[in-house]
């Protein structure tokens, strides 16, 4: 082969054994609490189930090798925070995190690092390209934003953070690495929920964390080893085969996101449309600089709480979850939960893997019945 080949391809197999004869395609879960381990303690070998397992190790490098950079994984995308935010940071730092974004993450840092001396800051997700960053210790940002897609410059933020001695991670749960790459942009850490678009059947909660710096990888894994965040072998082993058809999964949705995104706009019972795709969207020149994919997730604008309900309840293929990136539409009206400064009337769309003219035909049906 003359070149590299593309992540997408890579994924099928990243983290396989090795293909020779005998050998599965994939390992299967390895179900196991303790291991044989006689005379001085060896760290090659596995020792016990809270430290390490070969399911783990299976997905940890395939991971690794898609995201550019050591990973670790864990049983939620907020334990992965957490694991960075708590490992990272000391009394006295300041951590960064968007007013803007996955409101859990600003809760865990209210509710349980403030009170033992970490100092929080919130900035929008519009506001971070020209934020300086001086006395950041961590910032911790999404781009695209969850729900409103707001975009921001990594490779500028992460120049400017590291001037001042901080670390850039970025949430990167919206797009995966196949759609984007913040580790070779510049940022120090690439975290992501894969409960969303990586494992993408709605059947797992996880998370995993990818970092450059070994001294920070060091960090987060030795946390989890002590606080006891781990993953099971069954759902490390459901995200594992996953990967192999991420890129089918997310083209697919993609695709039709662009699609339904134009049809939305042209409709006249959508006040506004959010979608990086749209050469009209405030995030679409970022997106195209620094995105390999414009995404499955769009955010759309309806008249009130009455016609956004109204709109939930007609569509037949979309459920109605709080969640995204699974193989079925998913779509909620935001503003239930109290949390996101945003209209009454906003969804958050999850673009699945339906047929595209089908997706659209019911989103339009359910728009016209208003």
């Amino acid at each position: 082969m003359t070149r590299k080949p593309s992540l997408a391809s890579l994924s099928i197999n990243a983290g396989a054994p090795e293909a020779k004869n005998g050998n599965a395609f994939r390992r299967g879960p390895e179900f196991a609490s303790t291991f044989h381990l006689s005379g001085d303690i060896d760290s090659q070998v596995y020792q016990y189930g809270r430290f390490g397992q070969p399911t783990w190790t299976s997905l940890e490098s395939g991971l690794a090798e898609l995201e550019g950079g050591d990973t670790v994984i864990f049983p939620s995308g907020m334990s992965a925070a957490s694991a960075i935010l708590t490992s990272l940071l000391n009394p006295g730092d300041t951590v960064l995190l968007p007013s803007d974004g996955y409101a859990p993450v600003r809760y865990y840092t209210e509710q349980y690092l403030i009170r033992f001396g970490i100092k929080l800051k919130t900035i929008a997700t519009q506001d971070i390209d020209s934020f300086d960053f001086e006395g950041i210790t961590l910032a911790l940002l999404e781009t695209p934003s969850n729900p409103m897609l707001d975009t921001f410059d990594i490779h500028k933020a992460a120049t400017k953070i590291h001037k001042h001695g901080g670390l850039l991670a970025i949430d990167n749960t919206t797009l995966t690495f196949l759609g984007q790459q913040p580790l070779a942009l510049g940022a120090d850490i690439s975290m992501s929920a894969d409960t969303k678009a990586v494992n993408g059947h709605s059947d797992v909660v996880f998370g995993h964390v990818s970092t450059i710096d070994k001294s920070t990888n060091d960090k987060i894994r030795d946390w989890r080893k002590a606080s006891g965040n781990i993953p099971g072998p069954m759902e490390t082993w459901l995200v594992h085969r996953s990967l192999s058809t991420l890129d089918v999964r997310l083209q697919r949705m993609c695709d039709t996101a662009m699609l339904l995104a134009h049809e939305l706009n042209n409709h006249d019972k959508v006040i506004s449309v959010r979608f990086p795709g749209l050469a009209s969207d405030p995030s679409h020149a970022i997106a195209k600089q620094q995105q390999q994919l414009f995404g499955f997730i769009i955010s759309f604008e309806l008249e009130s709480k009455d016609a956004a309900d109204k709109f939930l309840a007609a569509c037949q293929l979309v459920y109605v979850a709080t969640s995204f990136g699974g193989v079925h539409s998913m779509a909620e009206r935001r503003a239930r939960w109290g949390t996101d400064k945003i209209a009454q009337g906003v969804i958050r769309f999850s673009v699945g893997c339906e047929r595209h003219d089908d997706l659209i035909n019911d989103v339009m049906g359910a728009l016209d019945s208003l």
